[in-house]
């Protein structure tokens, strides 16, 4: 834990305190906050990622079945700052349609990894109707602790069926997290920590069989999975109110470079 994150639990523990909020609930806020990265436009530091416009392709690779969203330089992020088993150098490539889904889909060439030293060159793509998206260069870098959503904490913390005062509970556990400035800064892209979402949290729908739909994915090591990634979309997507794409991924996928594994989502308020 980095000194400011450190800063940051001491506070939270200080303005929760003030509020009378049960310490239990208050350390497990804090034990169950991921690190994760967040990408935007502007500054002038070196090229993290870049958004939009054609993707940077081996040759032969098949053409990839959506429109390219991302590419990010791995070897640029702060070491260990997803959280994620990710290579230390490399680029992870994310492609997403539009079409908003309430279940995940396994899109094998959804997410791709191009080692570094692999030859490359810029591949436009035509998906129809679609142009492609805005190209942006993302330079800004924050690295933070990431905390669940409310309802995805109460969820986990009392079950499948919290009462009206737990949810409560987890809004003002959520409140005071912002008051001391854990509130996500503003980005494009994020890469590891815990997902926000305008409909419904994509790593809980991933490790339970129940909401899973028909991708299939079982039981096994539910708590394996977590977010690889998610792009707030914004104006590049006008037919997405407050649209975002995720995806998800089992860590241990990661580690073995099975990025044709992970599942996305594509959600709108």
């Amino acid at each position: 834990m980095t000194d400011a994150s450190e800063d940051r639990v001491n506070r939270f523990r200080a303005e929760a305190a003030s509020r009378g909020l049960p310490s239990g609930e208050v350390e497990e806020w804090i034990r169950v906050a991921l690190p994760a990265v967040y990408l935007a436009e502007g500054g002038d530091g070196p090229l993290v990622a870049r958004t939009g416009g054609d993707p940077v392709l081996p040759p032969g690779v098949p053409v990839p079945s959506d429109p390219f969203v991302a590419s990010v330089d791995l070897a640029a992020l702060p070491p260990g700052a997803t959280g994620l088993p990710l290579p230390s150098d490399g680029h992870l490539l994310f492609f997403s349609g539009t079409d908003a889904h309430g279940v995940g889909e396994r899109v094998p060439d959804a997410v791709l990894y191009v080692p570094a030293g692999t030859p490359v060159s810029p591949v436009p793509l035509g998906h129809g109707r679609r142009t492609p998206y805005k190209a942006r260069d993302l330079r800004t870098v924050w690295h933070q602790s990431s905390a669940q959503m409310p309802e995805s904490f109460a969820l986990d913390t009392w079950g499948a069926f919290p009462d009206e005062e737990q949810f409560d509970l987890a809004d003002e556990l959520g409140d005071a997290w912002a008051q001391v400035g854990g509130y996500r800064p503003p980005w494009v892209l994020q890469l590891g920590g815990h997902p926000v979402s305008p409909q419904n949290d994509p790593v809980h729908y991933a490790r339970d069989p129940g909401e899973a739909g028909p991708a299939g994915h079982g039981t096994e090591d539910a708590d394996d999975w977590a977010l690889l990634a998610t792009w707030w979309c914004g104006d590049d997507v006008p037919e997405l109110d407050s649209g975002v794409a995720h995806w998800v991924i089992r860590r241990r996928d990661v580690a073995a470079l099975r990025f044709d594994r992970a599942l996305r989502y594509v959600e709108m308020a």
